[in-house]
């Protein structure tokens, strides 16, 4: 068999979410077909979204029982006004309560914010009455945020966004960039929890896909150390044309965490890079195998 599953992937993987756009969810009739019931589903905000689209999808998984977590990406908001109105059309119209608070992937801000502590410090979600507030996170660093590679001014960023969380009734997490080195993962939660972070984390992950597919995201999205993995895969001419399964990361990071209880990742968070439906029948598999 491709992959040994056993207990300790199982719970694991207990409680996954999962991440969709508007495109991505208009092809799905139902996600209660798809998800287990609660799932957390955020909705990926790219670019200048049509935010009619985003109110609409976070409405359907809302009401199919679904928690959704829209993104908020700062450097695409143009001021505080439009804050308040994204807010109230997500609050009002869908009844959404929660909220991933990132940069966003422009170079340069949009209007009036260039930082999730900035939309963080604006009070709005605080005012709205927001329950539970998700940070990014970068296992291979931010070159956005330092360009040289290091990870001093991530540091400094979620040094501050734990003092937040101290003195805030808020729920928070960090949701992290997707990679592929377990190794990787493991340094740098072991680091920031060194470092007083104790925000819980949610590892990133990329679903089943196939390799061009994760090579492809990858480089878009930054994706740095990890990519070794797959340019090792890639030169391997047995496994090139099958579909890549996260199910080595996965395994080695469900094992430390069983070896050490007090390890800081909590959850996984699934990047759905082959399809929604393909990565809920891969966690399906994991969670229902007796082997």
């Amino acid at each position: 068999m491709e992959h040994f599953l056993d207990t300790n992937l199982k719970k694991f993987l207990k409680g996954y979410s999962i991440e969709v756009t508007p495109r991505s969810a208009e092809n799905i009739e139902s996600f209660k077909d798809i998800l287990p019931q609660n799932t957390r589903v955020y909705i990926a905000h790219i670019g200048h979204e049509d935010m009619k689209a985003m109110v609409s999808t976070a409405k359907k998984l809302n009401d199919e029982g679904f928690h959704a977590m829209p993104h908020f990406p700062a450097r695409v908001i143009k001021n505080a006004a439009e804050l308040n109105d994204w807010i109230s059309m997500y609050q009002n119209e869908a009844g959404v309560d929660e909220a991933l608070l990132l940069a966003g992937g422009l170079s340069k801000p949009f209007g009036d914010f260039e930082s999730s502590i900035e939309l963080i410090e604006s009070g709005k979600f605080d005012q709205a009455g927001f329950k539970r507030l998700h940070i990014a996170g970068h296992p291979e660093g931010n070159r956005d945020i330092d360009p040289n590679g290091g990870v001093t001014h991530v540091s400094q960023a979620l040094s501050w966004k734990q003092e937040f969380s101290n003195r805030t009734d808020a729920s928070m997490a960090i949701t992290t960039q997707f990679c592929f080195d377990p190794e990787a993962v493991k340094q740098w939660a072991d680091y920031i929890k060194a470092n007083g972070i104790d925000i819980p984390i949610h590892i990133g992950i990329a679903g089943p896909a196939k390799l061009q597919t994760l090579i492809k995201f990858s480089i878009e999205c930054g994706v740095g150390a990890s990519m070794k993995i797959l340019t090792k895969r890639a030169k391997d001419i047995t496994k090139l044309l099958l579909p890549y399964k996260p199910t080595q990361i996965l395994t080695d990071l469900a094992n430390y965490k069983a070896q050490d209880p007090s390890f800081n990742i909590e959850q996984v968070h699934f990047f759905p890079l082959g399809g929604i439906k393909r990565a809920a029948e891969f966690v399906e598999e994991c969670s229902s195998s007796n082997s």
